[in-house]
């Protein structure tokens, strides 16, 4: 996975991060091998802002592919996804490993579903599944 969080460090390049001076970069590998990266580009209004998980994801479902593999994302701080990148990670690529970074050689690994435990989901059977994994804790 070295060549992927390498991939989501140097992504960071091409942020556009004028509000914010937050730079992040991503990369998502696909079953294939095929790596995406993507960057954060900020709008002056704010709401139109595009995370970097989210741009390498639709980068990748735009070029056809629905197989991933792991994420990684690269920060100043192993600054890990925002709420709607999370919600978008369990939901399009499952329960994979996302990698953060940061600029020192730190690392940390995380699954989807232990970032968004509870994600969003029209798919019911999905639905019970978590439902009755949370009774068995109760």
């Amino acid at each position: 996975m070295e060549n992927l969080v390498q991939k989501a460090l140097d992504m960071r390049q091409y942020s556009h991060a004028p509000h914010s001076h937050f730079r992040v970069g991503a990369a998502l590998i696909t079953q294939d091998g095929t790596i995406f990266g993507g960057c954060n580009v900020e709008s002056d209004v704010y709401g139109l802002t595009m995370c970097a998980e989210r741009n390498a994801i639709f980068s990748a479902f735009a070029q056809g592919h629905r197989a991933f593999k792991a994420l990684a994302v690269g920060t100043s701080n192993l600054g890990t996804p925002c709420g709607a990148c999370r919600q978008i990670i369990a939901e399009l690529c499952g329960n994979i490993p996302v990698y953060t970074a940061d600029l020192k050689g730190n690392q940390v690994m995380y699954l989807a579903y232990e970032l968004l435990p509870y994600h969003f989901t029209l798919n019911t059977s999905l639905n019970l599944a978590t439902q009755k994994l949370h009774e068995t804790v109760l």
